[in-house]
């Protein structure tokens, strides 16, 4: 065989790697936190508030909570799904960031799956983040967003960060704006 045949070959085994290997699985999960930008902070004039914190939800325990108990306080919520490509890319960024500010912020990493697929995800991966499953067709204070899509609310209710795609949640702009709403 020629060189450049060799060459053809591999490139071709490399991008099939892509659609049926674990490696590309992985691989894409890397691309995915690699090409994530920081989210857009949004001034407190410009963010819309939340007046009414009436939101059902249940806990890791299927266990009914509602939303109101974080009334007051600086919050994280991220709507995910263990299915979904760019939830898991950027899952290792907020468990970092729910490490360092865990008791200073309430974290909300919203799902609609049931119990089952989401535990077998944070068993894999060795997660230990608190995940709330959403409750289909119960009304809620915020628009329920895609995943990834995220929210960072402050103590006064006023919607901070309104990221939809993908972000890179463990940086110097996000710390920054958190410590920020932490010692209001």
């Amino acid at each position: 065989m020629k060189k450049q045949t060799v060459y053809t070959l591999l490139i071709i085994a490399l991008v099939l790697s892509f659609f049926i290997t674990p490696l590309g699985d992985y691989s894409k999960v890397e691309l995915n936190r690699l090409f994530a930008s920081s989210p857009t902070i949004i001034e407190v004039e410009n963010g819309g508030k939340i007046s009414d914190y009436n939101w059902r939800l249940k806990d890791e325990n299927w266990d009914f909570f509602n939303f109101n108990k974080s009334k007051g306080k600086v919050i994280f919520i991220n709507f995910w799904a263990s299915w979904h490509l760019p939830s898991r890319a950027q899952f290792k960024d907020i468990e970092q960031l729910y490490k360092e500010y865990n008791g200073q912020v309430e974290f909300y990493l919203v799902t609609n799956e049931e119990q089952a697929p989401v535990q077998e995800f944070l068993t894999k991966n060795k997660y230990d983040l608190p995940i709330t499953y959403q409750i289909i067709g119960d009304q809620s204070p915020i628009k329920i967003l895609s995943p990834p899509g995220s929210y960072i609310i402050d103590k006064h209710g006023v919607i901070r960060v309104h990221q939809n795609d993908i972000s890179d949640w463990n940086n110097k702009t996000v710390k920054s704006l958190l410590d920020k709403l932490v010692q209001e």
